[in-house]
């Protein structure tokens, strides 16, 4: 079984964090059960439906907080919106996981720095190992990492796929080589390729067309300015749940353009024919069939939401709380939060709080409110530097992805 080991250095900046809600003056406000609604007299109690048991961890993912994550399948599983907590970056433990393919064998991990990875489209063609790659030069990045389909249970057409709400996303720091650093080392690029492509190294089922299967993404040539090819995540060495030994990271791309164990990445005149990339990840209209013409899934918009107080049902009392949550701008920083208690009816500007750890990061943010006795719909609205605004309404598409409507990710609170 695959473990990941505690990182001192990284609990500090976690309780730094927390420590910093504090010492603005925005510490979590207490909470308390509400109390149960008396019966009708003479009424029938209600029998209480059985609690499903919850699915186990996949022994990939076995080391992850079970009680901080819901585990839709072997292959998704899903950060708890109360588990997301105070601090800016979210714990490898609590961070969600989504695979399109079963990952390798945990073998690949016994020699990580001998894992390889082709690089093609450059003048200089080669295939480099983990190792050689860690001699070229290094950087740490603080990205979000967000699955494309996060909020697609709030569609109420039902897309197929896992019905993601809050929980697909989260910030971490990655650790590797640049990508312009490594295409420098290798003279350049050969032409003016359009794409970066990256393939992923899972093990393909015999049989089948291998571009059916293959988890082959490619993405605008500019991404590579930021990409890296990382090998630690928050600190710690890349586990095989996120995609170690070696990732692709694209900031400000969603989660599938990140490839995991990438064997090759090129740079090509075209997007990938792989199945994944051709139809799928695609904004499908409502009604039609996905088609290369499409949109496709790429970069992420301004989005934010609030977790606290009263997320996953947790009791609230009247008075003073701290309304809190995570703010990110996708392709450029955080200018400013907007927080509603009345379901975007009226608006005060929240605190940016905590470290900023650069554009690709999500920001937490803080407004100290009262509230009364009752039902409230807590709402959030980021703008980025750029003047772009989080949408009120999602962009309804067949598959369920890019949704970032603050309306949809409001949260329902009863206050007692």
């Amino acid at each position: 079984m695959e473990t990941t080991p505690r990182n001192p250095a990284r609990r500090r900046m976690l309780a730094g964090s927390a420590s910093a809600l504090a010492a603005a003056g925005l510490g979590a406000a207490g909470i308390a059960r509400a109390s149960d609604a008396p019966a009708k007299p003479g009424a029938t109690p209600a029998a209480t439906p059985a609690t499903p048991a919850a699915k186990p961890l996949p022994p990939y993912a076995a080391w992850k907080d079970a009680d901080s994550v819901i585990v839709h399948s072997a292959n998704t599983i899903e950060t708890r919106r109360s588990a997301f907590g105070d601090g800016v970056i979210t714990p490898s433990r609590q961070l969600y996981v989504r695979n399109n393919l079963p990952p390798p064998d945990a073998a690949i991990l016994n020699d990580r720095d001998a894992w390889k990875v082709e690089i093609e489209g450059v003048k200089q063609p080669r295939t480099f190992t983990v190792g050689e790659l860690k001699t070229l030069g290094m950087e740490t990045l603080a990205t979000v990492l967000q699955c494309s389909g996060n909020g697609r249970g709030f569609f109420p057409h039902k897309p197929s796929g896992t019905p993601w709400e809050v929980g697909a996303a989260g910030c971490v720091m990655w650790t590797g080589v640049p990508v312009r650093t490594l295409v420098e080392h290798l003279g350049g690029l050969a032409g003016t390729p359009a794409f970066m492509t990256g393939t992923g190294g899972e093990v393909l089922p015999e049989g089948l067309d291998p571009k059916s299967l293959l988890v082959e993404r490619s993405v605008p040539r500019e991404a590579m300015q930021d990409a890296l090819l990382a090998w630690e995540m928050n600190g710690e060495p890349l586990s095989l749940a996120h995609g170690g030994p070696l990732r692709l990271i694209v900031p400000g791309y969603t989660g599938v353009n990140n490839v995991k164990y990438i064997k090759r990445l090129a740079f090509t005149a075209e997007q990938s024919p792989a199945k994944i990339q051709q139809t799928g990840y695609r904004l499908t209209p409502m009604n039609a069939k996905p088609s290369p013409d499409q949109p496709s899934v790429w970069a992420m918009e301004p989005k934010s939401w609030i977790n606290a107080p009263g997320a996953n049902g947790q009791p609230v009392k009247a008075g003073r709380v701290v309304v809190r949550g995570v703010a990110f701008g996708g392709m450029h920083a955080v200018k400013r939060v907007d927080v509603s208690i009345d379901g975007g009816k009226t608006w005060k500007q929240a605190a940016l709080i905590g470290p900023d750890l650069g554009k690709y990061a999500w920001r937490q943010f803080a407004l100290p409110v009262e509230l009364s006795a009752g039902q409230h719909m807590l709402v959030s609205r980021v703008e980025d530097t750029e003047g772009n605004v989080q949408v009120e309404n999602r962009f309804e598409n067949a598959p369920g992805y890019i949704n970032s409507s603050w309306r949809d990710h409001g949260l329902a609170i009863n206050v007692s």
